[in-house]
């Protein structure tokens, strides 16, 4: 019996070991992850696993290549319009895995789709006149920005997409406030933030214009 199910059991690979830590991380957070876990979850014992990474920080190292891969960076358009789409696909990725945000940048051997991301993103600054200095400033500014906003964003106490959700609790702080004792937060709750529309989501849009302005100043004096 039992060597009729390891005959059924399906062979453990890569892409499974790590798709399954994706979804446990998405699920309940980096602290779900563990090697026990995903192996049950596929079945089997685990160090079978031991095949495919080294050990937890092998785990951590894949799923961070595996949110980079989800990265878009377009070719074969202005440096601008490809840093936006790259910096808007970079957020949209976090917010989906936020999880990943504190590890991005703080893998000591990064997989081959995160190296490719970095040569890549370095390759549109380059192409666009920037010294390999200035590459190196505007590659840490914009995702300075990113990594800053989408923290903001992740743990605000509301969905930033639901213009509901960010009203009902503007609307709750407003009410514990005295208008003339904080007279300026009143004026941008009740003026901007609580006014049909507002979405709390479209200031990243509205920040990342204003860095990449930055660059475009700045693109071709740094050195």
């Amino acid at each position: 019996m039992a060597t009729t199910r390891q005959a059924e059991r399906k062979p453990v690979t890569r892409t499974a070991v790590v798709s399954t830590a994706v979804q446990m991380a998405d699920e309940g957070g980096i602290g779900a992850v563990t090697m026990r876990k995903i192996a049950q979850q596929l079945g089997v014992e685990a160090m079978s696993l031991y095949h495919h990474v080294r050990n937890k920080d092998g785990i951590l190292d894949i799923m961070v290549d595996h949110v980079f891969a989800e990265i878009e960076i377009p070719t074969g358009v202005a440096w601008r319009e490809a840093l936006r789409v790259r910096t808007e696909s970079a957020r949209d990725a976090l917010v989906r895995h936020p999880w990943a945000l504190g590890l991005m940048d703080s893998r000591r051997d990064p997989g081959p789709e995160t190296l490719r991301h970095h040569d890549a993103v370095i390759g549109v600054l380059r192409g666009a006149g920037f010294t390999i200095g200035g590459a190196a400033h505007a590659f840490s500014l914009l995702d300075s920005y990113l990594y800053g906003f989408v923290l903001q964003e992740t743990t605000m106490p509301f969905d930033s997409t639901d213009e509901a959700d960010t009203r009902e609790v503007a609307e709750s702080i407003q009410s514990g406030i005295d208008p003339t004792d904080l007279p300026h937060l009143t004026e941008l709750t009740t003026a901007h933030v609580m006014q049909p529309g507002y979405s709390y989501a479209d200031e990243f849009g509205i920040g990342l214009d204003v860095v990449l302005d930055g660059l475009e100043r700045n693109r071709t004096l740094w050195e």
